[in-house]
């Protein structure tokens, strides 16, 4: 099984020297520094995969004339495939929809956010360039991991043209609030997580941004989920947290390495006795580097006692020097720098060490190695991993990690000092608390963050999503397996001619047909009082209604048919040519105690309605907000719940409803209460949401249940809709009449 990796940039980074030629080497810092170790162990004979492939963009717009040799010599020598972009296409994709629309957006900048649809047009266009390169290497059973914000259209691509692929997607920045995500203009939202949904697992960092994620598919797309699964089509998908991790190994023995040591001692003299709190990120305005830097100067005044004493390397590494935002910030963080030093500092002393440069992995370690104190305060960020990388090189348990509330890694890294990264006094609070520590505390704090990341690696956290991912494809093959296919609906034909009586148990909303905003207009079309009427038409055959409607509904809708009929899920029943009857004698004296509640939420909550049945209550909230609807609902349960406690009531969520209504009434009592006593030995039954699960649960093991929708249910079979239905009850007639002329 070979793993195809997809992402903005290869792991392999070409350059042109100034003589014209292209160099190669392996990219520094970025996902394929962070994936390296597990790219690695592939190939191992007890690993899932047997080949890793590589597909992105190779780092620089390579005319057209050389692509063909760079393409040969990126496959051949690395094991790289690249998708080659213009220089307009880097502008328009990368640094424009990429990184002025996404990557302030999704971190909460919403100020700085661009949106402009030439540059949107060029998302979706790149996005069919890396389409198109997936397409030529891709295999049969080949498992497709797809990366980050710059390709959410892919998954949804791959999926339209490979419909049984196995595909992946992590997200490795935050995702943002449903208030945030909106701001976006509705075609982009609505593309964006149409993209996501193409893959069959999708990851986050945290709990946070997938229940983020979850919200935004159910206010905007109108998808609910099932503890983080959601059913799209035939498929089910699902969304998780996945908290990327470091090669833990490479760091905690960094020490041991001779250049780190040596870079070590040479730092070490030039710190003198000093301690020392570093400071390193990416030029971004996400990593509040000019708030970290403000607090530090005022924790130089407020603490005079510190000064001499300690040194703040500020290593700025550069990103991103074209946009405009960023050479603002670049100029902002140079003077405060300077301001800083000027104020302060002294002959022998400075108390900003700044540097504006990257560093190579030694020098990155040895600086892990020996400052006394990390200082991470990003505004936001999807994880954080040099947080992880400081604790897991502190390989004498002893040093300080002062972290950002907003970084997804302060959900792991709980023994940290935790700062409000906007809040100055948090950050010298911070400081002082940390250059004070006892050693004790540093060891305890530092050996539990140590312990926890050993245990979930890079390679742990990578095996960990794919393993997930398989685990959901074999999901989506048992959930295959219980649809109405050819075969299934050959054999519930067949049963059907064979049997001698038949009883076809029916709900309505939603399995005959679709929900309506206003209840009242779901009403029968000539179409469907056809259907059943040649139904019960056909030989020792009873069809029954068995709906959550009252009586007087269904009496005037299906009156006229020759059918039994059963309202309130329960409560009444009518049989044909005979008038209605209770099934179960009960009381509706709660009903005046219970109104008023459910009028004081339904006045809460915009769009919803009651109807006041007579043996139960309903709240409609269909045409109500997802996301207000999600909170006054769950509010109400638990109102009622207290409520109705050593009260013979129930409560009963449906589709888009919320029923109050008596215990011990429901649709499978009912069901069977027509089959006891009865000769049938072909029962079909077809409902399409939680008031139906009785009727599946109830009914005998020879019954044909059918689930209309793709969730979890109780039901034998599963259909896509009530059209599936509707062509299974048509087919039945036609079996049943003309069974020599059938053709499925």
């Amino acid at each position: 099984m070979r793993l195809v990796i997809v992402s903005n940039r290869l792991s392999v980074s070409v350059t042109e020297d100034k003589e014209g030629l292209y160099r190669y080497s392996e990219s520094a810092g970025g996902l394929a520094t962070g994936l390296k170790a597990f790219v690695q162990s592939i190939g191992a004979s007890c690993g899932t995969f047997s080949e890793c492939i590589w597909i992105g963009w190779p780092g620089i717009a390579v005319p057209r004339r050389d692509q063909a040799n760079v393409e040969k010599e990126l496959i051949s020598g690395f094991g790289t495939y690249p998708v080659f972009l213009s220089t307009t296409d880097v502008d328009r994709f990368y640094l424009g929809f990429c990184n002025k629309t996404l990557w302030p957006l999704f971190h909460y900048f919403p100020s700085l956010t661009v949106y402009d649809e030439a540059m949107w047009l060029h998302y979706e266009t790149v996005n069919r360039f890396y389409l198109e390169a997936v397409l030529k290497i891709i295999k049969p059973g080949d498992v497709i991991w797809i990366h980050d914000y710059h390709l959410m259209l892919l998954p949804a691509m791959l999926r339209d043209k490979i419909s049984n692929a196995t595909i992946g997607f992590f997200l490795h920045i935050p995702f943002p609030t449903f208030e945030m995500f909106r701001l976006l203009p509705m075609k982009w939202r609505r593309d964006l997580l149409q993209g996501l949904l193409g893959a069959d697992l999708i990851g986050f960092h945290t709990y946070s941004y997938t229940q983020y994620y979850l919200q935004c598919l159910r206010n905007i797309l109108g998808y609910e989920q099932d503890m983080g699964k959601v059913f799209v089509g035939e498929r089910v998908v699902k969304a998780d947290a996945f908290p990327i991790s470091i090669d833990y190994q490479r760091f905690q023995n960094a020490h041991e390495m001779p250049d780190v040591h040596d870079k070590i001692e040479e730092y070490r003299e030039i710190l003198q006795d000093r301690r020392a709190i570093l400071s390193m990120d990416r030029l971004d305005y996400t990593k509040g580097i000019i708030n970290r830097l403000k607090s530090y100067e005022e924790f130089l005044y407020e603490n005079p006692e510190w000064r001499g004493k300690v040194i703040l390397i500020l290593i700025v590494v550069p990103s991103r020097t074209r946009v405009e935002h960023y050479q603002q910030m670049k100029r902002q963080i140079d003077e405060l720098a300077g301001k800083i030093n000027g104020i302060y500092g002294t002959i022998d002393w400075m108390p900003v060490l700044y540097l504006f440069q990257a560093f190579s992995f030694e020098e990155i370690a040895s600086l892990y190695c020996l400052c006394d104190v990390a200082l991470i305060t990003p505004l936001r960020d999807g994880m954080n991993l040099i947080a992880k990388e400081y604790v897991a090189s502190r390989s004498d348990r002893t040093g300080v990690l002062i972290l950002s509330e907003m970084a997804g890694a302060s959900k792991e890294m709980g023994e940290a000092i935790l700062i409000n990264p906007n809040n100055t006094e948090d950050i010298k609070a911070a400081l002082k608390q940390a250059l004070e520590m006892p050693e004790a505390e540093q060891k305890k704090r530092i050996m539990a963050m140590q312990s926890r990341i050993m245990r979930y690696d890079i390679i742990h956290w990578a095996e960990d999503f794919s393993s997930s991912l398989l685990l959901i494809k074999e999901e989506q093959k048992h959930q295959v397996s219980r649809t109405v296919s050819t075969m299934v609906k050959e054999t519930i034909l067949k049963d059907f001619r064979e049997s001698g009586r038949r009883m076809l148990l029916l709900d309505y909303d939603g399995t005959l047909i679709s929900f309506s905003s206003d209840p009242l207009m779901a009403f029968p079309s000539e179409e469907i009082l056809k259907l059943l009427s040649e139904l019960s038409s056909l030989p020792e055959t009873e069809v029954t209604i068995i709906s959550g409607r009252d009586r007087k509904t269904l009496s005037k809708w299906f009156g006229c048919l020759q059918i039994n009929l059963i309202s309130e899920h329960g409560v009444w029943m009518k049989k044909t040519g005979a008038e209605w009857e209770l099934i179960r004698h009960i009381s509706d004296e709660w009903k005046p105690s219970i109104l008023p509640i459910l009028e004081r939420y339904t006045d809460r909550l915009p769009g919803s309605f009651l109807e006041d049945k007579e043996y139960s209550i309903v709240l409609h909230y269909r045409r109500s907000d997802p996301e207000m609807s999600f909170l006054r609902i769950r509010e109400l349960v638990a109102d009622l719940a207290n409520y109705i406690i050593n009260k013979d009531l129930q409560v009963v969520q449906g589709n888009r409803i919320l029923e109050v209504k008596s215990s011990g009434i429901n649709k499978g009592e009912a069901a069977l209460h027509f089959l006891k006593n009865s000769d049938f030995d072909f029962v079909l039954a077809a409902g399409d949401d939680l008031t139906d699960e009785d009727m599946f649960r109830l009914l005998p093991d020879t019954a044909y249940t059918v689930k209309v929708g793709m969730e979890k249910t109780q039901a034998r079979y599963v259909v896509k809709d009530y059209r599936e239905i509707l062509r299974l009850l048509n087919e039945i007639i036609a079996s049943e009449r003309r069974p020599e002329a059938l053709s499925i």
